[in-house]
């Protein structure tokens, strides 16, 4: 194996490397995080990842449940590849791999912090009631959109409209004009009148949107919009077999504005609700 981690990021932004699973999981790849800590060398890394994996076991917890050993697909030459081992890292496991980490080092430190605000930040989250839930994950949909189009603007997307339509295609089975219609509600207003369940499937289908982008290295706008729908589409057959309610025959909630001026704004929530656009 490769001493060398690979691929290292450029940056010490954990948010940008965060992924969502299709529970609302959050959880970054070993292999990108811990280059952001300083440990460029994957046997370092896993020394630490070991340390922090035993922390895990110590606390009573099941580490399979925060560290997912995992493979990953590198070069090693011009055209040659080999699978090298990585781990799906929840922010509990995150958080560990910080602790366990050489304070010395700047990043590692910031890691401490950042990972133990998350760690918070999700226990409050949990005890939150379903209004603020809404609240709080509509916000990250609007951020979260706003990474997906940058990302497909590099794909060379420049009909962003098609190509959102060909997610909530996948997605609901039927274009946003449609939904809007078998819903009831207004043009413009599918996600501000969505529950946190129907909230949760859009922001899995715009996280994994936008990270098999990157990772396939997609370009052109139909293959761009093929595989938007085609991300919604796996979502859409997931719902189907553990049995949930599709999103299409979910109901419809309060308009999210009208929820705002009746409860009182929580610290945790953002307020990016986009302008002029279905996001």
């Amino acid at each position: 194996m490769s001493q060398e981690m690979m691929p290292s990021a450029p940056h010490k932004d954990f948010e940008n490397n965060k992924h969502v699973d299709r529970s609302g999981v959050e959880y970054w790849y070993a292999r990108v995080l811990l280059p952001l800590l300083g440990y460029e060398k994957w046997g370092k890394a896993e020394e630490v990842i070991g340390r922090a994996a035993r922390a895990c076991i110590n606390s009573g917890q099941d580490v399979d449940n925060h560290f997912h050993r995992t493979g990953k697909m590198v070069k090693i030459g011009s055209t040659a590849m080999r699978e090298v081992v990585d781990y799906k890292l929840d922010r509990y496991a995150c958080y560990l791999i910080a602790q366990n980490g050489d304070s010395n080092k700047p990043a590692v430190a910031h890691a401490q912090t950042y990972f133990a605000l998350q760690t918070r930040r999700q226990e409050i989250f949990e005890q939150l009631p379903a209004n603020e839930k809404r609240l709080f994950i509509r916000g990250e949909i609007s951020s979260h959109n706003k990474k997906l189009f940058q990302t497909a603007k590099r794909a060379g997307v420049s009909k962003f409209g098609l190509f959102n339509d060909a997610g909530y295609k996948g997605l609901y089975g039927m274009p946003l004009s449609d939904i809007e219609r078998t819903k009831g509600i207004k043009k413009g207003e599918l996600l501000d009148r969505a529950g946190s369940t129907e909230l949760a499937a859009n922001l899995f289908r715009i996280t994994q949107t936008d990270e098999k982008l990157q990772k396939d290295n997609v370009h052109g706008e139909r293959a761009a919009s093929r595989t938007h729908f085609m991300v919604g589409g796996k979502i859409r057959k997931t719902i189907k077999e553990i049995g949930g309610v599709l999103p299409e025959k979910l109901p419809t909630e309060t308009h999210i504005q009208k929820v705002k001026k009746k409860m009182k704004q929580s610290p945790l929530l953002t307020d990016e609700k986009p302008r002029g656009r279905e996001w």
